[in-house]
This record gives structure tokens, sequence and C-alpha cells, in this order.
């Protein structure tokens, strides 16, 4: 054939060139042929055969003859890897070269498997391939044009074309068959598998399968189930099969080609998936049964088609075993009407003809029912359906006339619906998160009737609401909303805090709900001392007629009360809290309500024993330090409504501190917004109300006193807390912090020395030196200022040396008498004193100081929202000049640095804060002798 083939090459063309190439697969892979024929129907020598092929005929196609020439693949492969890089090669030929050529790299890398035909004789087969072969075998085939796989697939129905990849899948198997049989191979690999003729090997069915198994075979398997004699019972009562799993077989090169096992064992898909489909299947299923034992019937069988399974085997199937199948390339198909979306999720509803109306919701002793629901595509399921569901012992169930996959999960917590009992308050806070605790695991929790609709009340915001009769004030439309909110929360007996901004108009916002709220008790305000005269004042002028009554001092009395206000301060009520808890309150109001942000302190305590339908809590800064003091004023307004404290640090406090854990901050935040409403000046819709405000750092160099000062301490103190541990240590850690914060203030704060002489003080402290250049400009623009520093001996150092440079000034501080402290303020706002001195803890908070246009920052506080709120003096609603902040920070110094690490926490001071001072007690001492020693300046 041969000879023919180069003669017919002499008188024309070669044949690898006019010809176009094909493969005739056999079911002997080695015996398979390569066919040379002509589309352009020229003349071929003798010797040639008749090929049927399919050629295209006008709009369709058509089988016909054609004349070919067969090679063997031995005599073959010459000719394609030539043709290869023929330019002049017809394009089917060139591909068929590429794959030879492709075919022989194989085999040199050694890429061959033994294997067994289906009527069991030798063959080896190209493999395993890597990723890479496969890919370069697919763009091959892709190429492939239509004369290369030309000759239709036998047997009757309509008219196929074998895949190209499959073709070339089985051309490569050829190939691998053919060329390690030569005249030495017996002696290197015995005679089986070497020999040309062949080798019926029926006991190296197993051998093969060992050295196949985990390779790719050309098919895969997959199991459908079905389940349609799953009810089918015996004489016994039992059911004669759970359920059965059909073998289907899938061809790798075409993945459209699907065929029952029954089918190609009958032969009817050798045609479709090859010769050697039968054996890759039955390797396939022996390689299955190694991951799920229950195939290994399948395997025993002539006809691995159907396996009937029990009930324990057909849910292990549904379950852990599908995924364990998967993994190893056999896919399970469930029935289409086999419905998977069966869930679970936590009810809590009220009993039948509970009250919908909040205040009686709360009011109510009811305890609310929580249990498992079952739904079925979000549907719920009725009782009598879960009822059938507990009772089912199978993984799959018939519910409202289809399949359900059952998870023994789902059964257990139909059979154990009930969850117990919960508290109006502990079910509001699940219905708000939406999850709930049950067992140690989160679960989704849903609320349903009353329930349902008192959080969507909570969650829908309010619109503004309309000013109250009786109110001599114009509300902007922030305070609107604001009254709305408190009056939506007090009208449902819940209570809130209102965190707005100092500054924003908090105090008229009370005063409106209190005429919106129109009752005839009246309304406890507990504030701090300084703010007592504001309150009055405040009521005076924007509710003029409503009496109001200060509760304080040695002539308190409530008796004769009649509505209005009564104000008290945290002192009095802490003192006279049971004479406070024996009248009857319609409101009681938190002023500052940081000042009982420690739940275990007398204060809060006494606090808590005053009953009111309604708790509001006012505070600028409902987190100073950590999120334990939100839960206090939660807890006081809401009671109960996050729980225990210690259960909410191990949920919610500890992850979201730590930024561990993001769904537990939006759990909490949930949890808390209906009950907390913040607006902050930056806020749009509130900016436009306010002048501009600019911050300025100012920069201060030490003396050359302060310097040397600084660095004694430094030096011994840091000796002294290398050799300390624990509360000794920290001790130690806080007081290096406080001396060396005294001594950038000023030498002799931390000498604890009396004022001297004016010029004498400014010259030892750089920070003194440039307040005094500050003020110098401020008045002489007829300004006025408020000076702020944490150490009272700072303030009267500074109060000594203004008033000896004649500057007319004034100190407020915590122990200022409560009468003293308001004529202050008067006298500032009208002008007359134009300096004010201020302790930050005493004075930070609550005062009215708009006619201030500069506000002085002589040292740092450790958290930045109570600086802001000490600015907020100056810079709230009501101030119609810009206000600038001056922070003094000496440089190199420990203020420098930690002015550095409140800028970055500034960010988070809405939301969760550091626990300030105390956590720079846990630094190393490397790091705290990087934070604290001093750095010179260029």
């Amino acid at each position: 054939m041969s000879d023919t083939v180069a003669t017919a090459g002499r008188a024309t063309d070669p044949v690898s060139v006019r010809l176009a190439a094909v493969f005739l697969p056999a079911p002997l892979p080695r015996e398979g042929r390569m066919a040379f024929w002509d589309p352009e129907d020229g003349p071929l020598p003798d010797g040639h055969t008749d090929l049927t092929v399919v050629r295209p005929h006008g709009a369709g196609v058509r089988r016909r003859t054609a004349p070919a020439l067969e090679l063997p693949l031995a005599e073959a492969l010459p000719l394609l890897v030539r043709a290869r890089r023929d330019p002049a090669a017809h394009p089917a030929t060139a591909c068929w070269g590429a794959a030879a050529l492709h075919a022989l790299r194989l085999t040199a890398r050694g890429r061959l498997l033994p294997g067994l035909t289906a009527t069991g004789h030798d063959a080896w087969r190209a493999g395993p391939l890597d990723p890479d072969d496969i890919a370069h075998l697919r763009a091959i085939a892709a190429a492939l044009p239509h004369e290369g796989h030309a000759v239709p697939l036998p047997g009757p129905g309509p008219l196929r074309l074998p895949a190209p990849e499959a073709l070339m899948r089985s051309f490569l198997d050829a190939v691998a068959d053919t060329l390690p049989r030569t005249p030495a191979a017996p002696l290197a690999s015995g005679k089986p598998f070497a020999d040309r003729r062949p080798q019926r090997l029926p006991g190296a069915q197993d051998w093969a399968a060992e050295v196949a198994a985990g390779m790719d075979a050309g098919v895969r398997i997959s199991l459908r189930l079905d389940l349609s004699a799953y009810d089918l019972f015996d004489e016994g009562g039992r059911a004669r099969s759970a359920g059965a799993a059909i073998v289907q077989v899938h061809s790798l090169a075409d993945p459209t080609l699907v065929a029952d096992a029954a089918a190609l064992w009958s032969g009817e898909a050798d045609t479709v998936f090859g010769p050697r489909a039968r054996v890759d299947a039955a390797l396939a299923v022996r390689r299955a049964a190694r991951v799920w034992a229950p195939l290994d019937r399948l395997a025993e069988q002539d006809v691995p088609d159907v396996l009937a399974l029990s009930e324990e085997e057909l849910g292990d199937l549904l379950g852990v075993a599908a995924t364990r199948l998967a993994a190893a390339g056999v896919a399970v198909h469930w029935p289409r009407d086999l419905a998977q979306d069966l869930s679970a999720a936590a009810v809590v509803r009220s009993a039948p003809g509970s009250a919908t109306d909040g205040t009686g919701f709360f009011e109510s002793e009811e305890l609310l029912q929580f249990r498992w629901q079952l739904a079925l595509g979000g549907d719920p399921l009725s009782e009598a359906e879960m009822d059938a569901l507990a009772e089912a012992h199978r993984p799959v169930v018939r519910l409202r006339d289809q399949w359900v996959l059952v998870d023994p999960a789902l059964v257990r917590k139909a059979r154990k619906r009930e969850l117990g009992l919960l508290d109006p308050v502990d079910a509001l806070s699940v219905a708000l998160t939406g999850s709930a605790e049950v067992d140690g695991e989160t679960v989704e929790a849903v609320p349903v009737g009353a329930l349902a609709v008192l959080r969507d009340r909570l969650t829908a915001g309010v619109r503004p609401a309309e000013p109250p009769p009786g109110l001599h004030a114009t509300l902007r439309d922030y305070q609107l909303r604001g009254l709305a909110w408190l009056d939506l929360m007090t009208s449902l007996g819940l209570g809130g805090c209102l965190a707005d901004d100092m500054g924003l108009g908090k105090t008229i916002t009370v005063i409106a709900l209190h005429l919106k709220r129109a009752r005839r008790e009246p309304t406890l305000v507990i504030c701090p001392a300084s703010l007592l005269g504001n309150w009055q004042r405040e009521i005076t002028r924007f509710a003029p007629g409503v009496p109001v009554r200060r509760f304080h001092g040695p002539d308190r009395t409530l008796e004769d009360l009649d509505g209005g206000f009564v104000l008290t301060t945290y002192g009095t009520m802490r003192s006279a809290a049971p004479r406070l808890a024996e009248q009857r309150w319609g409101m009681v109001v938190a002023d500052e309500a940081q000042h009982v942000k420690n739940p275990y302190s007398a204060t809060a305590k006494a606090l808590r024993t005053i009953p009111t339908p309604a708790r509001v809590a006012l505070s600028g800064t409902p987190v100073e330090n950590n999120l334990s003091e939100l839960w206090a004023l939660l807890d006081w307004t809401t009671p109960g409504l996050l729980g225990p404290l210690k259960s909410f640090r191990a949920r919610h406090a500890r992850a979201v501190e730590n930024g561990e854990d993001e769904e537990a901050v939006r759990r909490l935040a949930r949890l808390v917004r209906p009950f907390l409403l913040r607006r902050k000046k930056s806020d749009p819709g509130i900016v436009p109300e306010l002048p501009p405000k600019t911050e300025t750092d100012h920069p201060v160099p030490l003396t050359r006193e302060q310097a040397s000062l600084y660095e004694a301490v430094v030096r011994e103190s840091l000796l002294a807390i290398e050799t300390a541990q624990g509360i000794a240590r920290r001790g130690l850690v806080l007081k290096l912090l406080g001396a060396l914060k005294q001594i950038c203030d000023h030498p002799a704060l931390y000498l604890k020395e009396e004022a001297g002489a004016a010029d004498r003080l400014a010259v030892r402290s750089g920070k003194l030196a440039l307040l005094d250049e500050l003020l110098d400009t401020l008045l002489a623009e007829d300004g006025s200022a408020l000076v702020f520093t944490q150490y009272v001996g700072m303030a009267r150092l500074i109060t000594a040396h203004l008033t000896d440079r004649a500057v007319p000034v004034e100190l407020l501080h915590g122990g200022t008498p409560v009468p003293e402290r308001e004529h202050m303020v008067d006298r500032f706002q009208s002008g007359a004193t134009p300096v004010l001195v201020l302790s930050l803890k005493a004075a930070g908070t609550g005062l009215n100081l708009t006619r201030a246009g500069h506000v002085v920052h002589f040292d740092r506080w450790w958290n930045p929202a109570v600086e802001e709120q000490a600015t907020d003096r100056a810079y709230r609603i009501g101030q119609t000049q810009p206000v600038q902040v001056h922070r003094l920070i000496t440089e190199g110094t420990v203020e420098d640095r930690i002015a550095e690490m409140l800028e970055a926490k500034r960010a988070l001071a809405d939301a969760i804060l550091g626990s300030g001072e105390a956590a720079l007690t846990e630094l190393t001492d490397r790091e705290l002798s990087d934070l604290v020693s001093l750095r010179r300046t260029s």
C-alpha cells in the first residue's frame, strides 16, 4: 500500500498535499487506519477502496462513496508528521499531522496506560493527560475541517458525524497501542501488551483497573435518582426499595453525549462513545466504588445499569456521599421534582388576641411564643405538615405533591418545635437583630403578628412632627424629626437616647416633647449642677407659663406639684432617690447622661429606682470609652433590651471593640439604631445652620527648664517601670503620663508651686507664652475666648497670670457654687468678662457660651469626643460668628504622639472608642519608651 501511495505521489502530488486524511477507528485500537481521499474528486491509483463520506449538497448534506487510500497507522504516521509543516497540505491532513505529533510526544513521555477492550483484549491507551494536553487536543479538534471527520457513524437514525475531539482521542489511543508493539517489546515488558496479535486477558481486568484508577478514562458516569418505586411495599408492608440509581455515561470529549449504561452495554451507544466506552465506564464504576461502597454491587453486575438503594443508602447518597462522589468526578442528579429548599426559622409571635398597640404590648406581662417554623420554598408549613415531617424517618418525604429532600436536623426541629417563651423586651431584641441564640448557635429569627408590626414602626423612620401648642420657638427640620422620634419611642413605652452633637438643641426638643405629651404628671430633669440655670432659662423662654421648679438645695420640696418641670442634679437625685421614687412622673430625662455610664455607681443605681412610663437620655457622647457605657444608657431607657451586661460584653462589645467581626457590628447596629438618634453637625441639613469652624494645632517648643525636667522624669520612671509588674506597673505608667502632661503645661504645675510673677510664669512655659500672644491678638479685636485645661491647678495658674497682666478673666471649675456659675456665664455672655478659664470635666458639658469666637485647649484630653464637647460650649446653635479652635501641643513630647493617635481615633468617636489612657498602660517597655521619650525637633 505504501508503494501505491508513493507511486501516486510521483505521478501527481504527494499524498499528504492533495488528499484529505480521516481516521477510521477499530475495536482493537492498533488496528485503526488512516484513509486519504480527495474532496475534489480527483483520480486515485489502483488499490484504492470505497469510502462512505458526507459531502455538502445544496443547503444540506448527503452520503456518497469516494475512493480512498487506507494505510495502517505505523505507515501513515510519517506522512502525517510531514504534512503538518507542508504549506500545500490539505487542512484536514495538517490537523491530523498535529495530532500525530502530539501522540508521539505523549508516547515519548511514557504517557501509556494498559487496559482492556470491551472483549477483554489487551490494548494500550494514551494517558494520563495533563490539563495542557487536553487543552492542546481540543484546540486541534476545533481546527479540524469537516473533511477530517467526514465518515458518518454507522447505525440507523439521523445522519451523525463523530465528534472531532472524541475521534482524536481514539486516534491517540490507537497510536499509543501501535508504537510499543516492536520485536523487542516482549523482552522488555512481557508478551501481554507487547505482541501485535490480540491477547485475550480476562484475568487482567482488576490489574488494569488498578493501573487506570484515578486517570481520565475518556468517559464518566453519573447516578440519576429514581424515586418512582419509593412507595411500593412488599407483602410484609416494607418498602421494596427506597429508590434506585440509574447509571448514565457521559463523554468527556462531547458533554452533550449522555446515555444510560444499559444502552451502552447493549451496543446501541458504541458508535457514539467509541469501542472502548464500555471498558472505560466499568473502570469508572470501580473507581467510584472506592468512594461509596454500595457501588461495589454495581461493579459486580454484567450490565452496571441500575442500583437498588435502601433507605440508609439513599439518605447517605443524598447527604455526604454525593459530595464525596462529586469530588471523584461522579455527579448525582436529583429528580426534577425533588425540592431541596426546605428551611427553618426561629419565629417569635404573640398569642392570638394580644395587643398590637406598642404600649399595651410592653406593659403586658404575657410571654411570647418562641418556636421553630419550617417552610417549603419560603411558604410556611402548616401544623399538620410539620407533624407529618416530624414523623418521617426517611431522607425524602412527599409534601404538597412533590418529593422533598429532608435534612435530619430539620426533622429534629419539627419534632421539638417549642423553644420556650420570651418576655416582650427579649422578643423585641430578637425582632430587631433578626437572630437569636438557640443551644449556643446563632440562628435566623423572624417576628410575626404584633411584634412584626412594632418592629416595622421602629425601623420605618419618622416624618417631622408638628410643633406643639405653647411652644414659643421655631424648630428646625432636624429638631422636628427628633421630636417625632422621641414622641414615638415614649408613646410605645420604650424610651430612647437623643445623642445629637452638643449645641444642636436637645434641650428645646425635650421641652417640645413635654408640651406634645400633655401629661398631668410633671417631667423630672436630672442634670449637672451647672445646667440647672440653663434649663430654667430655656423653659421660661420657650414654654412660658409652664411651671418649673428646682429640687436642689436645703429647702427643696415636691409639695403641690402641678405638672410642669422639676429640675434636680445627679447628686441630689442620688441622695433623695426614695423621695423622688414616691412621686408620679410623666417622664424622666437624664441630661448629660454619660454621668451614669457606670451601671454599678450609686448614681446609676439610684436613677433606676425612679419609676416612669417614659425615659429619655440626652448625651452628645453616648460612648466615651467603651460599649459598656452605651449598654448602661440604653438599659436605663429600655431595661433589658441589651440583656445582662456580661452577655452583652461577650456577644457584642468585645467583637465590636476589637474589630474582629463585621457581622457583630451590623447586628449591634440593627439592635441599637432604633433606640438611639444620633445627628452630627457635619450631617447634611445641619451644617448650614452653623457658622464655619476652624481647628488649628499650635506646636509649642519646650523651654529649657521643661525639657530638662521632662527627660529626668522619663529616665527615672522607665527604670522603675522595668522592674514592676501587674497593677503596680500600670499605676507607674499612669503616674508617668500625668507627670509629663503637667510638665508640658508648666513646670510650676508639676512642682506644685504657687503662682509667681506674671513675666516669670510665661518665661517658664512655651504654652503660656503662646497663650499670651493669642489672647493679645483676639482681645485687640474685641473677641472672647474659652480656655480649657484638665487640671484645676493649671487653671488657677493661668487665671493668676492673666489677672497680673490686667486681662479680665474668671475661673469656672468643679468647686464653683451653682449660683456663681450662672453669674459667670451671664457675665461672659454679656461681654463683661472676655476670657473664661474652665476645667474640662466640670465645664465641658451643658454650658451655652456662644459669645466665644475662640476656644483654646491648653492641654490634650485622651478622648477626642470630650474635647469636642468642650468646643461645643461655643460651637452650637445660636452661634453667629466663626469659631476658631486652638490646640496647644508641645513638640517632640508624649503630647505630640498622642495628638497623632487622637487624629486616627477621631473617626471612631461616634461608634467605638478605645479605653484612652488606660490602654497605654498595656504597652511594652520598648513601646512606652518610644511614646514618652523626648524627640529633638530640627
